[in-house]
């Protein structure tokens, strides 16, 4: 088995669902008690929130990419980067290590073509959800037309992930409002959302939307333990 290397802390909340998700699904393929084996580095957030608020995004490259140098020298054989938007600095941490860095768009555009989706909707950071970072890669290598919502929306998605989600605040006000963007999202054409903030998934479940999720974090866990046994 290949050992995993969870790159954490953005939030802790939903690194702690990778761990789960990662454990869970190596149990389900080799027995019940088999687990997973993995490192995490779980970095100090406030420091990347202030340079994402700032526009450091090098700053913050840089802290994630010495934390990735730790996970390679500790004996991982790939990184993976537990947060959306964090990927916006993907190349800067992929370059600092020499082994495979799973990107968390893969594993959703796979899904979507299984799936024979074309046209997704896209829920996460105000970054995320403005920025190309994730939306052109999936249009890119996997055709898929990302649609966002308005921009009082995305502020509402935002606000949500960071003053509730990133602190452990779950509240059914906020689902519905989330519920209420996705019907938005799927009156203008969305076939399928994406969770692309690995703290939805802590709020929204299957249940909770009238068309099917990409979950980001369960898709990437996934996508890591199939690397771990192939």
């Amino acid at each position: 088995m290949r050992t995993i290397g969870l790159l954490g802390g953005m939030s802790w909340e939903s690194s702690a669902e990778y761990y789960r998700l990662v454990n869970a699904g190596v149990r389900d393929r080799l027995g019940p008690l088999r687990s997973a084996s993995l490192l995490l580095h779980s970095v100090d957030f406030g420091p990347i929130a202030a340079a994402q608020r700032e526009g450091r995004w090098s700053d913050a490259g840089d802290i994630l990419a010495g934390a990735a140098r730790s996970l390679e020298a500790g004996g991982a054989h790939c990184i993976v980067l537990c947060t959306n938007t964090m990927h916006k600095v993907a190349a800067q941490i992929e370059a600092a290590v020499a082994i495979p860095f799973l990107h968390i768009a893969d594993p959703v555009g796979h899904a979507a073509g299984r799936a024979q989706w074309k046209t997704v909707g896209l829920l996460g950071t105000a970054f995320t959800m403005e920025e190309g970072f994730l939306k052109d890669r999936l249009a890119d290598r996997y055709g898929l037309s990302v649609l966002t919502p308005p921009a009082h929306e995305r502020e509402v998605v935002h606000q949500v992930i960071y003053d509730e989600l990133c602190a452990g605040v779950v509240s059914d006000a906020s689902r519905r409002r989330y519920q209420a963007i996705i019907e938005r999202l799927a009156a203008r054409g969305a076939e399928a959302v994406i969770l692309g903030c690995t703290e939805i998934t802590l709020l929204i479940k299957p249940s909770d939307s009238s068309i099917p999720i990409l979950d980001t974090t369960a898709l990437h866990a996934d996508a890591a333990v199939l690397f771990a046994l192939d």
